[in-house]
């Protein structure tokens, strides 16, 4: 098989880690993988620490304009919307995503209903994909509300969008430890859990197919989901089913 051509794709992780820089963030030694697959197929790649940026709790655009003296959402959501991609990271708390990765999902909600030059909601035509560590359970139910997020408000989601590595339950070396303890750890925790590189590469390359297809095509056409068109009074085929 000829091997695709993902140059000119732009990817963009947000770690929504609750730990602030310079400190590791296991999270973002998962993202770095799926990272590294993008950097050497010629993907242009960004990741941001969400909890660095000082982004407002809100669910409008601007939460300047709703009692916030200060709020960077308005510039980080111009990345968000130069990539193709995005995929959020997030470590799991008491068994739910992180609260940076809800307040991240809030504020793409926020940008929602705003539309495309073909009349869609905006996120329509881009990609998107998380990624989750944890030492208790609760990877695929992290995976599975922040999937359904981003679809609900535009994303076009693969099959199998998601990945994550989950340690024993209780404290314990997390994703990519090196020690424990006082005692060294060779491979890295979690460098040979196949499930987990398994699934990072996975969906890594399942991510860029589809941004490829999507970009190809100019995204989706406009005949039946255009809200600017339906705002118009334009139907298509749909009617209410005959009252009896």
């Amino acid at each position: 098989m000829k091997k695709p051509d993902f140059q000119g794709l732009k990817a963009l992780f947000i770690n929504c880690t609750l730990k602030k820089s310079p400190q590791k963030s296991h999270t973002e030694t998962l993202i770095n993988v799926s990272k590294s697959i993008m950097d050497k197929e010629g993907v242009k790649t960004d990741v941001i620490r969400f909890i660095d940026e000082n982004v407002a709790v809100g669910i409008y655009p601007d939460m300047t304009e709703h009692g916030w003296k200060t709020d960077v959402w308005p510039e980080l959501f111009k990345k968000v919307m130069d990539a193709d991609i995005l995929i959020i990271g997030t470590p799991i708390w008491l068994g739910e995503k992180s609260s940076e990765a809800q307040k991240l999902i809030e504020r793409l909600y926020a940008m929602s209903s705003k539309t495309n030059d073909k009349g869609q909601y905006i996120f329509y035509g881009k990609v998107g994909g998380c990624m989750i560590t944890g030492n208790e359970d609760g990877v695929k139910h992290c995976a599975m509300g922040i999937l359904y997020a981003m679809q609900h408000v535009g994303y076009s989601i693969p099959p199998q969008a998601d990945c994550g590595w989950i340690g024993e339950v209780g404290p314990g070396p997390s994703y990519g430890d090196t020690e424990w303890q006082d005692e060294k750890i060779n491979p890295p925790v979690g460098f040979d859990s196949d499930f987990t590189n398994r699934n990072t590469t996975f969906m890594t390359y399942n991510l860029l197919h589809l941004a490829t297809m999507l970009k190809a095509q100019n995204g989706y056409p406009n005949y039946g989901n255009s809200r600017e068109d339906w705002d118009d009074g334009r139907r298509w085929d749909f009617e209410n089913p005959e009252y009896r």
